[in-house]
């Protein structure tokens, strides 16, 4: 079932190990199914190198499991996936990494704000979700207000979620966040301690409406 989203899920996982968004087991991806609604997850426990297919567990909106080939469980922060599907009906695919630069802001507990046009990409800025243990049902409430001003948003102390339209959309915007993220702390030392100033929102306006 879903063979097809089970093998891009394998794909972009690995590609995510090979970027640096995340390292061996951690980081785990999502995609709904737009006929079905059932969700395919990565599953925990698993390292990178040797993820297939067989592992992918299929699951519903409520984490009921509809297909399980092996004995894997879904990923650990399969709650806060489902959470983001409940109250972002537009996206249909996940990405949550532990990749350095963007995870050192979470770390601080700073947003990441838009000071290039790349940002776009994801919404402009990338708020924190406010700290909670990982897997816990407060973890996954603690994104519903981030997404709802962006596709982005950092988890404090953890990492950072990305939503997309599809897979390959949410990992293109952990790249980008990841990329930004480096500008910030790489300007911050050009500029002597001071981080650099946003992009006005009417200059993000105009370049999306010219």
């Amino acid at each position: 079932m879903l063979e097809r989203l089970k093998q891009k899920l394998v794909e972009i996982a690995q590609k995510a190990d090979k970027s640096g968004l995340c390292r061996h087991k951690s980081g785990n991806f999502s995609i709904r199914d737009s006929k079905t609604g059932f969700i395919v997850i990565t599953p925990s426990g698993i390292s990178r190198e040797t993820l297939e297919t067989k592992h992918i567990v299929i699951v519903d909106i409520d984490g009921n499991v509809i297909e399980k080939k092996s004995n894997v469980k879904p990923s650990s922060e399969m709650k806060m996936h489902l959470k983001a599907y409940k109250v972002r009906k537009d996206i249909f695919g996940i990405a949550h990494t532990h990749s350095p630069y963007a995870t050192a802001f979470a770390v601080q507990a700073m947003e990441i704000k838009p000071v290039v046009f790349q940002a776009l990409a994801y919404g402009g800025r990338v708020p924190v979700a406010k700290y909670q243990r990982p897997g816990t049902k407060e973890l996954a409430d603690s994104i519903i207000k981030p997404l709802q001003v962006s596709d982005a948003c950092l988890l404090e102390k953890h990492g950072v979620l990305t939503v997309g339209k599809d897979l390959d959309d949410a990992y293109l915007k952990a790249h980008y966040v990841e990329d930004v993220a480096k500008i910030v702390i790489f300007a911050k030392v050009l500029g002597n301690g001071i981080l650099p100033d946003e992009i006005p929102n009417e200059d993000f306006k105009a370049v999306i409406n010219p």
